[in-house]
């Protein structure tokens, strides 16, 4: 076995384990990050405001909006065009069959 191979595999992994999506609190805010290198635009969508869009600011090969941390709310993103809901730590169904992130900032 060349000894690249190893070294390769471990990358891999670690570029697979990336998160795609996380958050960061800092004082009285949330901010939400994104990880999509492919995308042209993307937009939060909450329920702190009736689920307009939010656009997001892209930095790097991740996309970033901050929100007030200091309440319940749910989420997802319009990513090009198309709704997307990313892996999160808390999701309910809403009414037209779908799923929202949820954000407690008590957890």
């Amino acid at each position: 076995m060349k000894p690249t191979l190893p070294l390769s595999l471990l990358m891999v992994f670690l570029m697979s384990a990336c998160a795609t999506h996380s958050y960061r609190i800092q004082g009285n805010e949330v901010t939400l990050l994104l990880r999509r290198p492919d995308a042209k635009s993307v937009a939060l969508l909450a329920s702190l405001d009736g689920f307009e869009l939010r656009p997001a600011d892209r930095v790097s090969e991740t996309w970033e909006v901050t929100l007030p941390a200091d309440r319940t709310f749910r989420y997802f993103y319009r990513v090009d065009g198309k709704i997307v809901v990313p892996d999160c730590p808390m999701k309910e169904r809403d009414e037209f069959g779908s799923e929202n992130c949820i954000f407690d900032p008590r957890l």
